[in-house]
C-alpha cells in the first residue's frame, strides 16, 4: 500500500476473451463496486481504452477521484507481467503485441500493473479465497478457454519470459482436436472449456444420430455447455456423457500436474463448474485413478468459494494494493 492515507482503493480488470470485468477495491479487498463491458476485440484497442475509461470514470469519482487511488492492476491473456505487454494471446483478436498496461496507464493517469488472467485469479484465491493460507496450490480457469494459475512455494510460477503455467495448452491427446486459433492438436482447452463441452456435444450428437436427446431440440448455433448442463439436469443422456467425457480428460490432465508440483490443492472456477457435481465427479474419479500411488488422497479438488470473476478483480488488484 501506498503511504498516503489517501490512497485507499485500487482496480481490478480482468479482461476475458468474451467479457472484461472490472471493479473498485479497497484495502481490505472488499469489491465495493464493480461492472463489465463487452471486450469486442475486433475493433482496434484504442477503442476498448475508451469504453474501459467511459465505464470507469464515473465509479472513479463517487469515491474521490483519481488521487484516492494506489493505481490498476489487470490480468489479461498472455499478459507479461514484466513488460505489461499482451503478446500474442490466441483468444483475442489484437494481433502481436499490445502494449495495454502503457495505453490504460496514458488514459487514466495511474500506474497500471498487468498479469496473466488466470494469474491474477489465483493470486485472488491465495489472498481471499480457497487457497487463504495455502502455499502450494493450482487455480483452473473453465471458461471461454482453460486458464492456470501455479503457486508452489508461496510464489505464483512465472518463468523465465512471465508465460509459465500455460496449462491449457498441454497436449492431452495425441493427434487430437485442433484449436483453430494456435494450431495445436490435442490441448487441454479444445476439450474442458465451455466451447469444449459445446464441440463435445455437437460431435456427440454426430455420432449417434437415431439417439433421442434433448439437445437436439437446439439448433448447432445455438448450443453451449450452459444449455448441455441444462439437459443433463433433465436426465438427458448424451448430456451427461459429455460432462463425464470432459471430466475424464480434465481429471487426466489435473493427475499430471499434481505429479509436477505436489499442491495441497487444485482449485477450479469458471462459468463450467456451474455444472457442479455433472463436472466435479468424473474429474475427480479420473485424477485419482490416474495418479501414482504417492499422491494418492491428498490433493483437495474443490470449487472456488469466490463468486465468478471476483478471484480476478481482486487477484488483479493485488498487484498493486
Amino acid at each position: 500500500m501506498s503511504n498516503s492515507s489517501n490512497h485507499k482503493y485500487a482496480i481490478g480488470i480482468d479482461l476475458g476473451g468474451t467479457s472484461t470485468k472490472f471493479g473498485i477495491v479497497d484495502k481490505d479487498g472488499n469489491i465495493i463496486s464493480q461492472g463489465r463491458i463487452p471486450t469486442a476485440s475486433e475493433k482496434p484497442v484504442d477503442n476498448f481504452i475508451e469504453e474501459l475509461h467511459a465505464k470507469l470514470k464515473p465509479m472513479i469519482d463517487t469515491v474521490g477521484g483519481t488521487q484516492a487511488f494506489v493505481g490498476i492492476g489487470m490480468g489479461a491473456p498472455n499478459g507479461n507481467v514484466y513488460t505489461g505487454n499482451i503478446e500474442y494471446a490466441a483468444n483475442l483478436h489484437w494481433k502481436g503485441i499490445v502494449p495495454i498496461a502503457h495505453l490504460v496507464t496514458e488514459k487514466f493517469g495511474l500506474k497500471t500493473s498487468l498479469t496473466n488472467d488466470a494469474n491474477a485469479a489465483a493470486m485472488g484465491e491465495m489472498m481471499y479465497g480457497a487457497a487463504k493460507g495455502m502455499k502450494h496450490f493450482i487455480t483452473i480457469t473453465l471458461g471461454t478457454g482453460v486458464g492456470s494459475g501455479i503457486v508452489i512455494d508461496g510464489k505464483m510460477v512465472v518463468g523465465n519470459d512471465g508465460f509459465a503455467g500455460e496449462l491449457g495448452h498441454t497436449i492431452v491427446r495425441h493427434n487430437g482436436r485442433l484449436h483453430k486459433l494456435t494450431g495445436s492438436k490435442g490441448c487441454l482447452e479444445v476439450y474442458a472449456s465451455a466451447t469444449g463441452v459445446r464441440q463435445t456435444a455437437i460431435e456427440f450428437l454426430q455420432e449417434d444420430p437415431s439417439k433421442p436427446s434433448l439437445l437436439r431440440n437446439y439448433a448447432e448455433e445455438e448450443l453451449s455447455s450452459e444449455i448441455v448442463y441444462d439437459c443433463a439436469l433433465k436426465g438427458d443422456e448424451i448430456a451427461k456423457n459429455v460432462f463425464d467425457f470432459t471430466g475424464e480428460i480434465l481429471g487426466e490432465a489435473l493427475a499430471n500436474f499434481v505429479m509436477f508440483s505436489s499442491p495441497q490443492a487444485i482449485i477450479l472456477f469458471g462459468g463450467l463448474t456451474k455444472a457442479g457435481s455433472y463436472i466435479m465427479n468424473p474429474t475427480k474419479d479420473a485424477m485419482e485413478r490416474n495418479l501414482y500411488q504417492v499422491f494418492k488422497n491428498k490433493v483437495q479438488l474443490v470449487f472456488s468459494n469466490l463468486k465468478e470473476s471476483d478471484a480476478a478483480i481482486l487477484g488483479a488488484s493485488a498487484l498493486v494494493l
